[in-house]
């Protein structure tokens, strides 16, 4: 069970999030928010490159859920964006199985939610929805991550009955924590 915080279980905007995949028209707003996380050293659009047929993406994103066509040390899994009113405030990617690397510190689900969205509650809506995704993909125990230096990703990671199992690290990067919600 998903326990949310008393304001954000009332907020309006945040029972109005929805995730879903990328559309057509979601070009222009969904590159701005590659940018806006880019600047931050974070990659909002996985598999995404500036100047990318955006189509062409999108296919790609749609070959990834059904595991067709992988990159290399990829797995098969869903990217969606958080929509509330029309507006993308993030987004998430939930893989359907894990790899070396996601074992280690990139886990079954990533998301972001963008700058100008932040502390509205919706890092744990997403993340939440997500959770949903997952088990209805056949994932029973979840693996979910952050960088030791985010409180904000972690009290989330907790609110959603993240358990901390261990912190690694690896190459001297920045410390990552891993959590396993049940």
């Amino acid at each position: 069970m998903v326990k949310l915080h008393a304001a954000e279980a009332k907020s309006p905007a945040v029972q109005a999030l929805r995730l879903r995949p990328p559309r057509d028209e979601d070009e222009g707003a969904f590159t701005a928010g590659h940018r806006a996380m880019a600047a931050e050293g974070f990659v909002f659009g996985l598999g995404y490159e500036p100047g990318q047929p955006w189509r062409t993406y999108l296919k790609e994103l749609e070959d990834h859920r059904h595991g067709r066509n992988l990159p290399v040390r990829h797995v098969p899994g869903t990217f969606l964006v958080a929509e509330v009113a029309g507006e993308i405030v993030g987004r998430t990617s939930v893989r359907f199985r894990l790899n070396e690397f996601l074992s280690e510190q990139g886990g079954h689900i990533g998301y972001c939610v963008l700058p100008e969205h932040r502390r509205r509650g919706y890092a744990t809506e997403i993340l939440r929805q997500s959770l949903i995704i997952a088990r209805a993909a056949g994932v029973d125990r979840v693996l979910v991550t952050c960088d030791q230096d985010n409180p904000g990703s972690r009290a989330v990671i907790e609110s959603c009955g993240g358990v901390l199992d261990s912190i690694v690290t690896v190459d001297g990067k920045r410390p990552v924590l891993r959590f396993w919600i049940d």
